[in-house]
């Protein structure tokens, strides 16, 4: 045996082809669901008791156990894949969360519930069949070489398939054939459900101009100035500290009269077209900067001199492509991309749905409160909403955001198209347009995408499926990195 063959026999053995699908549906129940439940983590209806000055729901710990099944009688037993094939029902575990009631800041009730329930990827650490060995794994019907990785759902095998997409948060120059600019510094700026699309240009009249969500073209010395970066030279100083950029100049000029963080807000609030009174323009123009304006840098005021400085950033990048000292960004590369896999997509799905869950809780709460009662929380959460929300999606593949074809039916003709079917990757660019660049092989898919396994036909390089070895990293949280990066000397700019 050559010593390749000796390597592969060795890396076969104790990993699988789809470790990475695995990994990050662990890491979805393990630290996903648990951010989910941060960013929900307390309610207020608008709508209380007479008698009450302030009443919250507060949401605490969740916990999924293994997958069992509600006989008619109502007990409660573990169930195994085969046993969900052939009864045609699906591999899922009850989700469980804590939820306390305060009233006037005193907690008046609080209660472990069960918020619905999560189909179980197989061979993942919350199923049954987690390193069982192969003896075990025949008495309970199963192929022991079956790699897991997928859901059963209503009895049907669904994989949910990889999803590429850019990055989001990550800043891009790229030259602009159709629109007034001739570059365009591009970044989707992503936090929770938020990905908000922002794009700075430079026009004829040499003005820098952003564009996110409702905010359409303002100055971008404005909106740095609304950020709290008041003077000119600070501002210059934070684009670059090295030399003076004679692209600034006019920008700063043009937007010389305002003086305050306030007389910038209220001058974004007017461009905006909001035409309240003052204070209410510029409390509503500071929520949506706080709020949509890079979401993922923070959405609290504390966080506005850190945009101001990475908006200057942004405008030196654009700078330094327009002078030709530094190339435009290319968008098929694929340090510009990231693969979404069943955590990341569970997720998604879970977090538009346990908002519907809150939503319908709070409606309740409220309707029953008009007509002069105080129920419990226990009474007026529906289980069954998240639970039928999720099988829905996984069964029909329609997913959050419109997307289609996100879960499939796993292909069992053979062993090998149902390997290919565990391991594709799918971009969502429409199938109907050329899209030439973005079809074509890209020398970073070395490794990474198998060259010659994709359809023919209108889904050609559209279509695509991980390499053999390939296996993907999980997202390392920015306050991991940030400390890494403090610890070889890094000093934050906003101190």
């Amino acid at each position: 045996m050559s010593n390749s063959e000796t390597l592969l026999n060795a890396f076969f053995q104790d990993q699988s082809f789809i470790r990475s699908d695995i990994e990050s549906f662990n890491n979805f129940i393990e630290e996903e669901l648990n951010r989910i439940i941060e960013e929900n983590r307390e309610v207020e209806p608008t709508i209380i008791p007479p008698n009450v000055d302030e009443f919250k729901i507060r949401f605490d710990k969740i916990r999924i156990t293994k997958p069992e099944i509600t006989e008619a009688d109502g007990s409660r037993r573990p169930i195994y894949p085969m046993e969900a094939r052939l009864r045609r029902i699906t591999y899922a575990a009850p989700i469980y969360i804590t939820v306390s009631a305060h009233i006037n800041g005193a907690q008046r009730e609080s209660f472990e519930t069960q918020i619905g329930n999560l189909p179980i990827m197989l061979k993942s650490k919350y199923c049954h069949l987690n390193k069982l060995p192969r003896e075990e794994l025949i008495a309970k019907g199963e192929d022991p070489d079956d790699p897991g990785g997928y859901f059963i759902i209503n009895g049907t095998e669904k994989v949910l398939v990889k999803i590429e997409d850019l990055a989001s948060n990550n800043v891009m120059v790229e030259a602009d054939k159709v629109g007034v600019s001739k570059y365009v510094t591009k970044v989707f700026s992503e936090y929770g459900s938020y990905k908000i699309p922002h794009s700075i240009e430079r026009m004829k009249d040499g003005i820098f101009y952003i564009t996110f969500t409702r905010v359409r073209r303002i100055p971008i010395i404005a909106a740095i100035k609304a950020l709290g970066l008041t003077k000119d030279e600070d501002i210059m100083k934070a684009i670059s500290d090295e030399e003076q950029f004679d692209e600034i100049v006019v920008n700063l000029i043009n937007n010389a009269d305002l003086k305050t963080d306030e007389d910038a807000v209220d001058y974004i609030a007017k461009r905006s077209g909001i035409t309240q009174s003052k204070e209410i323009r510029i409390e509503r123009m500071s929520e949506i900067l706080d709020r949509y304006l890079l979401p993922h840098l923070g959405t609290s005021p504390k966080d506005r001199m850190t945009k101001a400085y990475n908006l200057c950033k942004m405008i030196k990048k654009h700078v330094l492509v327009e002078r030709g000292l530094v190339s435009t960004d290319d968008k098929d590369h694929y340090m510009n991309k990231r693969i979404k896999m069943s955590g990341d997509l569970l997720a998604d799905l879970i977090r538009v749905n346990f908002k519907a869950l809150i939503g319908d809780l709070l409606y309740n709460f409220q309707r029953i409160v008009k007509r002069g009662k105080f129920p419990t929380i226990k009474v007026i959460i529906r289980e069954k909403l998240l639970t039928s929300r999720m099988y829905s999606a996984m069964a029909t593949g329609v997913w959050v955001g419109g997307r289609k074809g996100v879960s499939q039916r796993i292909q069992r003709l053979n062993f090998l198209e149902t390997m290919s079917h565990l391991q594709r990757v799918v971009s969502p660019l429409s199938a109907t347009q050329e899209n030439f660049a973005a079809r074509e092989l890209h020398p970073t898919h070395l490794g990474r995408l198998c060259p010659i396994e994709t359809p023919e036909g209108t889904n050609i390089g559209l279509k695509k499926n991980l390499a053999l070895l390939a296996t993907i990293s999980m997202d390392t949280s920015n306050e991991d990195i940030v400390k890494t990066m403090k610890n070889y000397g890094l000093k934050p700019v906003t101190k």
